[in-house]
């Protein structure tokens, strides 16, 4: 395992989070969205909800030894810099281009999760 990798990869999953709200946004920022939020002001709101949801999560995670916590730390580290760079970015994103970028995300997810074996 190469650290350098895992952070790397902490990055990347910290841009796509910031940018599309991942986690339990894919479910909480089309609901935003539909609610009238803009999809800058839905992603930061789902993330909101999503550190108390994770929070809880790890906690029972950890007890049922769910957890690699120096792999998570790991990603978790590089997941802070993509998070500060993705929520840069997002602000300069329309609303259109935002939710057909989402869409095509949404899509592109569900089908490889339809076809997967």
């Amino acid at each position: 395992m190469n650290y350098a990798i895992m952070v790397a990869i902490g990055i990347v999953i910290g841009i796509a989070a910031s940018f599309t709200g991942l986690g339990g946004g894919f479910i909480m920022v089309p609901l935003l969205i539909f609610l009238g939020f803009t999809a800058q002001r839905a992603v930061g709101t789902s993330f909101m909800a999503i550190l108390i949801i994770s929070t809880s999560a790890l906690f029972s995670h950890g007890k049922l030894n769910h957890v690699d916590y120096r792999l998570g730390i790991l990603i978790g580290l590089g997941g802070v810099v993509g998070a500060q760079i993705g929520s840069r970015l997002v602000q300069y994103v329309s609303n259109g281009v935002f939710n057909k970028v989402f869409a095509i995300i949404l899509v592109a997810l569900a089908a490889r999760m339809f076809f997967q074996k």
